[in-house]
């Protein structure tokens, strides 16, 4: 976001200078187009390919770097980059808080964790071996949608009338007990008569779970999602080694773990305060998108500014090859991509014109040639493992062309109604 709103005003600065030397804003939008997609063909051409787990451990620092988690970045980039490997998927990849505990702490697991505890003191808090029912209906009598009202005359029948709620209860009971399950996940309520009756029968019970985490625990326990009372059978069962509950000073936590699908994840993260907990979890998920993005496409690009310079310097050259005024604006758009870099530098402290000037002598050797923050010094960033992800870079350029080449075609038309008015 930040990148697109850089680069978007400063190729609205370089068109006003543009229209000033009186180049129409339409050839200015038709050369920052073709500057657009000629970058798009430089990135597939300089593109870093078949990356490592090493690599993907680097984009996940990189993404990390300048948030709250930046001091953890090692172990939390090891969590996201296995998880990432295992899930294949970012829907397979589920990110769980737990505050009170330290972020050394945070663990990946295969399965799940849900911030529920269990329903009743009697039921028991471990189940190895875990048959899983996970219903997505309320084991409980429904009311009737509208007022009835019933009339006995008889004390017989008054017992038969109050006792049939109790029946249904225990035909649905029997059902769960048929199935063999030993642990009740339930996404909605359970009838307090039928809580007693778990307890009897040794079975642990959870209620109101969301239906993203009910979606997630069918996919890791290879469970069905139970719909009524007739689907309960021992088919639809999810499998879990171990399902527990550990509290803790917020609360209690459920841990369902060595689930039969180990591409559904887990990342536990540990924290101190909600307000920690909130910059780690915001940190992770854009880790955890990045480096989804590089691990499906196996492409990555050059970070420190690297690849801004590269795209610059050809686009400069590619500039020569075109006749016309739209020169003039694939020119400008090469320059807006040294932005980048210079802002890097500016915000490390360094002299931007020295740092650009320097990255400019570099690139004549490689395109490798960054800034590194970490030292504050130019130097290969491919070997200092500061890359990108190309798709990211690739849709940042894009949505910043987009966006100036909207802007510039709407000056076009208040220009155009403003003649039209005078007219």
């Amino acid at each position: 976001t930040t990148t697109v709103a850089m680069l978007a005003g400063k190729l609205l600065e370089n068109a006003g200078q543009l229209i000033n030397k009186n180049v129409h804003p339409t050839t200015i939008s038709k050369g920052y187009t073709l500057a657009m997609k000629k970058c798009k063909e430089l990135l597939e051409e300089l593109a870093i390919k078949d990356l490592s787990e090493d690599q993907l451990r680097s984009i996940s620092s990189t993404a990390l770097t300048g948030k709250g988690a930046e001091e953890h970045k090692d172990l939390l980039s090891d969590l996201v980059v296995r998880a990432v490997i295992q899930a294949k998927e970012k829907e397979n990849v589920k990110i769980e808080r737990v505050k009170g505990k330290s972020i050394e702490e945070s663990e990946l697991i295969e399965g799940m964790v849900l911030p529920n505890p269990v329903l009743m003191e009697g039921m028991p808090k471990k189940v190895k071996h875990a048959k899983i029912l996970l219903a997505d209906f309320d084991l409980q009598v429904k009311n009737p949608e509208m007022d009835i009202q019933a009339q006995v005359t008889t004390p017989e029948q008054l017992r038969q009338f109050t006792n049939s709620d109790r029946d249904d209860l225990d035909l649905m009971m029997e059902k769960i007990k048929s199935s063999g399950a030993n642990v009740i996940i339930c996404q909605k309520g359970i009838d307090d008569y039928i809580q007693q009756r778990l307890v009897e029968e040794g079975i642990m019970a959870i209620r109101r779970i969301a239906k993203q985490d009910m979606d997630h625990l069918a996919l890791a326990t290879n469970g069905v999602l139970c719909s009524g009372i007739d689907q309960i059978s021992e088919k639809i069962l999810g499998n879990a080694g171990l399902v527990e509950e550990e509290k803790n000073k917020e609360g209690s936590l459920i841990y369902v773990r060595d689930c039969p699908n180990k591409k559904a994840i887990c990342i536990l993260l540990c924290g101190t305060t909600s307000h920690v907990l909130d910059e780690i979890r915001r940190a992770v998920t854009d880790s955890l998108g990045d480096v989804i993005d590089c691990y499906i496409e196996n492409k990555a690009v050059q970070g420190g500014g690297a690849i801004e310079m590269a795209l610059s310097k050809r686009l400069k050259e590619y500039s020569t090859e075109l006749g016309g005024r739209e020169q003039l604006a694939v020119e400008e758009f090469a320059n807006a991509l040294e932005s980048i870099p210079q802002a890097l530098a500016e915000n490390a402290g360094l002299d931007s014109i020295n740092v650009l000037t320097e990255l400019k002598n570099k690139h004549k050797k490689s395109n490798n040639y960054g800034l590194n923050l970490f030292t504050n010094k130019i130097e290969d960033v491919v070997k200092a493992g500061i890359i990108e992800p190309l798709k990211i870079k690739s849709q940042a350029i894009s949505s910043a062309t987009e966006v100036s080449t909207m802007v510039l075609r709407i000056d076009d038309i208040l220009a155009a109604k403003e003649f039209e008015n005078a007219q």
